[in-house]
């Protein structure tokens, strides 16, 4: 048995339950929201389609009925709008959280957390200073997307399955992310060299676009929100891989956004490295060897998170 919480009903949160119930990954999901109509719609909505799923309970409730969750999953805030960025929410979202933080930790104090909210290493940052969960159970959902519009975009210049691409964004989940293009393999070859070891050469379009590969990484939320309004289909699915990933139990390397302790000179505040992901929540970091100039850019990440967490209300 595993019961998920999902805070927020809106397109994220909907997704995340209707993608959770085809992949069977929980037996019971409890949505709430302020809007108790809407989370009992998006519910009912989910859950008659249980026909052709694993089988599954699929409700709205309030705080009380999350007892027992294993996982919750906060989606709640405000959507960021067409030229936004993820950092100009800030307050807003965090007075949110303020809100959210007590009330379901009482009622699940015992549950992983995953932060999805923007900007959400700020507000994976506030969630550990209100809510008196301990660090390995706080999840930000941090660059996991971002790390697989990368991958996918790799894997289409390469012409090859997404699953041989070793390659990860670090950093902020936002406008400070960068790639440690030191650590990107494919298939177990640096980016660099795949080309000159491959059976076809002549189909792979790669001329070491460092730049190009992070811009198109860093804009791609943007450009979804400018075509359609907002982006959820891909984070919905990025949020059920991790928890996936909590199920498994083995431990899997994820980028999720966590607290850093000085690792590679960065602590107190939350963003992006690989970290094992298991039953019992973030299991720790992997410390891979990163540049002078990688470290660079991830110490200029956490400064650009810091000024926003200095000028907030928590």
């Amino acid at each position: 048995m595993r019961k998920i919480t999902i805070i927020g009903a809106g397109s994220v949160g909907s997704a995340i339950a209707n993608d959770m119930m085809t992949m069977g990954i929980a037996t019971e999901i409890l949505m709430i929201d302020v809007n108790k109509p809407k989370a009992f719609g998006e519910a009912l909505d989910v859950y008659q389609g249980v026909t052709f799923c694993a089988p599954a309970i699929v409700r709205s409730g309030d705080y009380a009925d999350a007892k027992d969750s294993d996982i919750v999953i906060i989606t709640s805030g405000i959507a960021r709008k067409p030229g936004q960025t993820r950092l100009e929410l800030a307050q807003t979202n965090v007075n949110i959280l303020k809100d959210i933080a007590p009330q379901i930790v009482a009622a699940a104090p015992n549950a992983i957390y995953i932060i999805v909210s923007n900007p959400v290493d700020v507000l994976t940052y506030v969630f550990h200073k209100i809510s008196g969960v301990p660090e390995s159970r706080i999840i930000g959902s941090g660059t996991v997307l971002d790390t697989a519009r990368l991958q996918s975009e790799l894997a289409r210049r390469f012409h090859l399955n997404p699953q041989n691409v070793h390659a990860s964004v670090y950093g902020e989940h936002g406008d400070s992310s960068f790639v440690p293009w030191s650590l990107a393999t494919i298939s177990n070859i640096h980016i660099d060299s795949y080309k000159a070891c491959c059976p076809e050469p002549e189909n792979i379009k790669w001329e070491q676009n460092y730049e190009e590969m992070e811009e198109f990484v860093r804009t791609s939320g943007g450009k979804v929100i400018k075509s359609k309004g907002a982006t959820f289909y891909a984070v919905a699915i990025s949020v059920c891989h991790i928890c996936k990933c909590i199920a498994n139990g083995s431990g899997t390397a994820l980028t999720v956004s966590t607290m850093m302790h000085g690792e590679y000179g960065v602590d107190d505040v939350c963003l992006s490295t690989l970290a094992l992901v298991d039953a019992n929540g973030v299991r720790g970091k992997i410390l891979s060897k990163l540049t002078p100039e990688e470290e660079a850019k991830l110490q200029n990440s956490a400064n650009k998170l810091k000024e926003v967490i200095h000028n907030i209300e928590i």
